[in-house]
């Protein structure tokens, strides 16, 4: 590796963090309070990334702006970081998080790594797998890396990392879910990874105390609902 550190920075509350029903998994933009987060994680930056990355979902490309805002030179790239969209057509227009939790409460339960769930949504195998490509291409960056992402995303890439698991069982599905209702990632939250042996990376824990204090949920729910 090349000495690349990443910083995993999960977007500001969007409409649907708040409860209120969207139009589909890409499209809930930020609210107010999501705006300042954004802002916040900008200025808490101590110098320019050498790379500002985000996911295509309109919550992470809001929450990447005021950074690319104050950093003008530095390139700006689009990745699939996005979130884990596992309900597809379930995801359905004008609905909120508590109306698909009935549907998100089956899907977590059945724990077939590779189902597809209303037609067209991503089983977690594919999630597992962009984790670890995300990891493969990271990893060849000279860094430091700013990525604009989701909690989901940034659970399965701290995940993966730790546990090795890139195929995982039903077993596997049901530790990851656990994992998932116990690690709390605020938005506006950053997890930093850096280099740990010739290929990969190790999360670091407790340091993102300069990003400053984040502003606890209002209504977290489970986070395994979250996004």
């Amino acid at each position: 590796m090349t000495g690349a550190r990443v910083w995993m920075i999960r977007h500001g509350q969007s409409e649907s963090n708040a409860g209120l029903p969207t139009n589909g998994p890409g499209a809930a933009p930020l609210t107010a309070r999501g705006r300042a987060e954004a802002a916040r994680v900008a200025a808490a930056l101590t110098g320019p990334p050498a790379l500002v990355v985000a996911s295509p979902f309109v919550r992470a490309r809001q929450t990447a702006l005021p950074t690319r805002e104050r950093f003008p030179d530095v390139p700006y790239e689009e990745w699939p970081v996005q979130e884990f969209t596992y309900l597809g057509r379930l995801h359905g227009p004008q609905t909120t998080n508590a109306q698909r939790r009935p549907f998100a409460e089956a899907y977590w339960d059945r724990a077939d790594p590779r189902h597809v769930e209303g037609g067209d949504g991503e089983s977690f195998q594919g999630l597992i797998d962009r984790a670890r490509a995300f990891l493969d291409r990271a990893a060849g960056l000279p860094g430091p890396v700013a990525v604009f992402t989701h909690g989901l995303f940034m659970k399965a890439v701290t995940w993966t990392l730790t546990t090795g698991i890139t195929e995982p069982d039903a077993a596997a599905m049901r530790a990851f879910r656990r994992h998932i209702d116990v690690t709390v990632v605020p938005n506006g939250s950053a997890i930093e990874l850096r280099p740990h042996g010739p290929d990969t990376f190790g999360p670091v824990a407790g340091a993102t105390g300069h990003l400053g204090a984040a502003e606890p949920e209002q209504d977290p729910g489970r986070p395994v609902f979250a996004d």
